[in-house]
């Protein structure tokens, strides 16, 4: 009798031990299933959660009328500068010449005379050299100050167009940008220009 009490107790302890073994197992591989969903959704959450456009600079550049005028203003003051380094190297250049006929025919009194003359030539030639550096130098400065001007206002504009829009990055594709390939659907260079000419035409 006590033996065989002592088997009943046995099997029952391998019943429950196996039942255990299959719960385990089960709870795993809902666990796994869990984890296997949780993942698939965090794959799927960026591109549903985090919107993204991006904007052809070239083609923003040639039809913005505020980078339109900020172009036209450049070009002024390069012809200004042009015209201005042009008629004082004209003016030299004819006073070169006079001073080399004059000493092919012995037109100076003194060879002093001659001297000093050929020092106030290229003394002039010297200040000619310096008006056209820094002519160029403020040409470049004028240039990067309007540049960073049209940056802030198209910056300042897309963060007023966005607030509607909610993309949390837009890109700018141009030439030498780190961007090689971009679906159609994602341009929203557009609809930026007409936002931005609208509001160029306000200011105006």
């Amino acid at each position: 009798m006590k033996s065989n009490v002592h088997y009943v107790i046995e099997g029952i302890l391998a019943a429950a031990i196996i039942c255990l073994f299959v719960m385990q197992l089960s709870g795993n591989k809902k666990a796994g299933e869990v984890t296997a969903k949780a993942d698939a959704d965090t794959t799927e959450v960026p591109l549903k959660a985090f919107p993204v456009a991006y904007i052809n600079v070239d083609s923003l550049l040639q039809k913005y009328n505020f980078s339109i005028d900020l172009n036209e203003q450049i070009l002024k003051k390069q012809e200004s500068a042009r015209a201005s380094y042009t008629q004082k190297a004209r003016s030299l250049q004819a006073e070169v010449k006079d001073f080399q006929y004059k000493m092919q025919n012995g037109a100076f009194a003194t060879r002093e005379r001659a001297e000093q003359e050929q020092q106030r030539l290229m003394k002039k030639e010297q200040e000619l050299q310096e008006l056209d550096a820094r002519l160029t130098k403020e040409l470049m400065e004028q240039t990067q100050a309007m540049n960073e001007q049209l940056r802030d206002t198209v910056v300042r504009c897309l963060k007023i167009y966005n607030k509607d829009k909610g993309y949390q990055i837009i890109f700018s594709n141009t030439a030498g940008s780190p961007i090689f390939l971009a679906d159609d659907a994602y341009n929203i260079t557009g609809e930026i220009i007409e936002f931005l000419n609208k509001r160029y035409a306000g200011t105006k």
